[in-house]
């Protein structure tokens, strides 16, 4: 089983383990490619000026820039799972899972980084800023990623059934060879979209709690504040309606 998910844009500072490379991260043999996107992003640091930087980042005071400008060969680092820190991860609280449902996660579960790229969520990563959708010296990373990383993941999701719980831009990083089961979450019979990402680190909490092995064991686990309303079927489409409430 693989879960697919998205980043968050709020980080976690510091780290315990040692600096960027290869070992730290899923398909080293494509480190190369990503340092291309990683060297983009660190000359545009140096070399950026406050608007620039501003565009890249979204910070409103140019004193919180300090915080990114150590080199990535120095910055410490963390497991990406810890160091996400948005909604979809408070609502997931990893840090409150036991050692075998953390190693669930870590193994299971793929996050698309709108810097580094697809990675475990055990894989580890420095602290950074990319709004989502922003160019990089003129590079698209998830244009880039795609066609450099698809190929790899295909091979390794293989055969293996996938819940894809990102957000819709992440589409643009990887799609699926064959459709993935998607979730829609209904209140009072309209879409969520801001909630939509807490209901997602809901769910993968319970997905990691019963350690989901396939797509049938995923709808029979009852999941707190959600109802299956729907299960909607076709050649291009595999995806649960739930009602929150």
């Amino acid at each position: 089983m693989i879960i697919l998910f998205a980043p968050s844009e709020g980080k976690r500072a510091g780290g315990e383990i040692p600096s960027l490379n290869r070992k730290l991260l899923m398909f080293p043999e494509l480190y190369e490619k990503r340092l291309e996107v990683i060297s983009k992003y660190e000359h545009v640091l140096r070399m950026g000026d406050y608007d620039t930087l501003n565009e890249l980042f979204g910070l409103k005071d140019e004193k919180e820039f300090a915080r990114y400008k150590t080199p990535f060969d120095n910055a410490p680092t963390m497991k990406a799972i810890e160091r996400y820190d948005g909604v979809a991860y408070d609502y997931l609280a990893y840090a409150q899972l036991c050692p075998l449902e953390q190693a669930y996660i870590d193994s299971n579960v793929i996050i698309f980084s709108n810097l580094f790229g697809p990675i475990r969520a055990g894989d580890s990563i420095p602290d950074y800023k990319l709004k989502q959708g922003s160019t990089i010296d003129s590079m698209a990373p998830e244009k880039f990623y795609k066609k450099y990383f698809t190929a790899s993941l295909n091979a390794l999701i293989g055969e293996q059934e996938v819940i894809d719980l990102r957000a819709g831009f992440y589409d643009k990083f990887y799609t699926c060879s064959k459709p993935p089961l998607t979730l829609k979450f209904l209140k009072e019979g309209k879409v969520v979209s801001h909630w939509a990402k807490a209901y997602r680190g809901v769910v993968l909490n319970a997905i990691a709690k019963n350690k989901i092995d396939s797509i049938n064991d995923f709808k029979e686990i009852n999941i707190d504040g959600l109802r299956i309303i729907d299960i909607v079927k076709t050649e291009k489409k595999n995806e649960i309606v739930y009602a929150i409430g």
